[in-house]
């Protein structure tokens, strides 16, 4: 009896000793859905940071319209050239300010006349001038980038077509993919697309919301180029109708202020505009125009960037001096505040940049797309904004490791920050959307998580 009593109060001990280890565990152990439900019922592959998009391709349409145009322009060396473009295109900079080449060049010949005048002796003043300002010429073509801008033909417009159309496609779809999926109520009904060169702009918002896209209006310059963006509509058949109804072509942005478009669009086109006053102007004419939406697409280099950056602070900090709308304009994406730009501020500059992988014109191998973007709102903030969750950018690809996952953040605060996600210290639902995600999506991380973090 004895016995029988010892042994079942070990086991009711044991019961209670079990119960309190549980309760315990469960205490520590976070639960970020106790806190918010930041997956929206979505599973965590799918979960709201999601953007990105798997390989792209042109739409069946758009291929076969661009290879018809090709064959048919037979241009020599297309390849190569195609080749050359893209190359050129990738390493273009910015034009010098006119205030930039001049210190430089005032620099350079006080410098050459403190040399020549240290050598003494008799000198004749006009041959030495004429000398310093021959050296003071070929030093400026020899250290200061040579500008020129590109003026696009039929036949440049066919090799840029070979080059770059799906390689552009595929950095503007993804960034709209981003509106879309963060914005689901978003219909837009009217586009605007500056600097559209051959209506790639058109395309991808056109696979985005085909249903309620009512007028795109096309402006560029370049009237070879519209006139390539539009047999690309037409199937390259002069009778035929066009895929992409209600398209209309300019060569001039729309006169009137009050004219205002749901999405404005601009990609790859104000890097060809030489200097930063004309930039600013033409940032704050786009900024007028927008109903809900900007976006800017530009290369995924240093420059890209730093023109991108320059336009997020002409329409955050510039006053309008015709203003019509009064709505605040707030930054959309990627950015997740609206502080400076941290990566500007490192002692070695590396471009915000992300990647989309995609299929070239012709070949069957995916390449892959490096760009830069801007997306700016009119709106108010998403209600995301005001939960319990940071919604962190992805400036890196992810190092999956054994049960901790690196990742690289641009975080609401400002700053860039190392995190090393695990299911321990975020939970199982952070570290599963982390584990889900790739470079340039977002991913949530608590507020009141003390996560062990470096400043990059």
């Amino acid at each position: 009896m004895a016995t029988r009593t010892y042994v079942s109060l070990l086991k009711s001990q044991r019961v209670n000793v079990l119960r309190i280890a549980a309760s315990r565990s469960l205490c520590a152990a976070p639960n970020p859905q106790s806190k918010t439900d930041f997956l929206s019922g979505e599973p965590h592959k799918r979960h709201p940071g999601v953007t990105h998009l798997k390989t792209l391709r042109l739409p069946e349409e758009l291929v076969t319209a661009a290879r018809s145009i090709i064959d048919r322009a037979q241009v020599a060396h297309l390849p190569d050239r195609a080749r050359k473009l893209t190359n050129y295109l990738w390493s273009r900079k910015r034009a010098a300010e006119d205030s930039v080449v001049r210190k430089k060049a005032v620099s350079l010949e006080k410098e050459i006349w403190k040399k020549a005048i240290e050598k003494g002796g008799d000198f004749d003043e006009q041959a030495v001038a004429d000398r310093i300002q021959r050296a003071v010429l070929s030093e400026l073509r020899r250290t200061i980038y040579h500008w020129t801008p590109l003026k696009y033909d039929e036949e440049l417009g066919v090799v840029y077509m070979a080059a770059k159309m799906a390689a552009g496609y595929a950095a503007v779809r993804r960034a709209l993919n981003e509106i879309k999926i963060r914005d689901p109520s978003f219909a837009p009904q009217t586009l605007l697309d500056y600097g559209s060169g051959l209506g790639t702009v058109a395309w991808a918002s056109h696979a985005c919301w085909a249903d309620t896209l009512k007028e795109l209006v096309c402006v560029d310059s370049s009237g070879p180029m519209n006139i390539l963006a539009e047999r690309l509509l037409k199937g390259d058949d002069d009778h035929g109708e066009a895929h992409i109804k209600h398209v209309y072509f300019r060569q001039f942005l729309p006169v009137s202020p009050m004219v205002q478009f749901d999405l404005v669009a601009s990609a790859f086109t104000l890097s060809e505009i030489p200097s930063t006053r004309d930039r600013e102007e033409a940032v704050i004419t786009l900024w007028r125009k927008t109903a809900t939406y900007l976006l800017l697409v530009e290369n995924g280099t240093k420059e890209g960037h730093q023109i991108l950056m320059e336009a997020r602070d002409t329409i955050l900090h510039k006053k309008d001096k015709t203003l019509h709308d009064t709505r605040p304009a707030s930054v959309f994406a990627p950015c997740p505040h609206e502080a400076a730009c941290p990566k500007l501020a490192l002692q070695f500059v590396v471009p915000c940049n992300f990647q989309q992988l995609y299929m070239p014109l012709y070949g069957h191998i995916s390449q892959s797309e490096k760009f830069s973007y801007l997306i700016m709102t009119r709106e108010q903030q998403r209600p995301e904004a005001k939960a319990l969750v940071d919604w962190s950018r992805l400036i890196a690809p992810l190092q999956a490791r054994t049960r901790h996952i690196h990742c690289r953040l641009c975080r609401p605060n400002g700053h860039l920050e190392h995190v090393v996600v695990t299911s321990h210290k975020h939970g199982r639902d952070v570290y599963r959307c982390a584990r889900s995600s790739e470079w340039g999506d977002r991913i949530p991380l608590l507020q009141d998580v003390d996560e062990e973090s470096t400043i990059c």
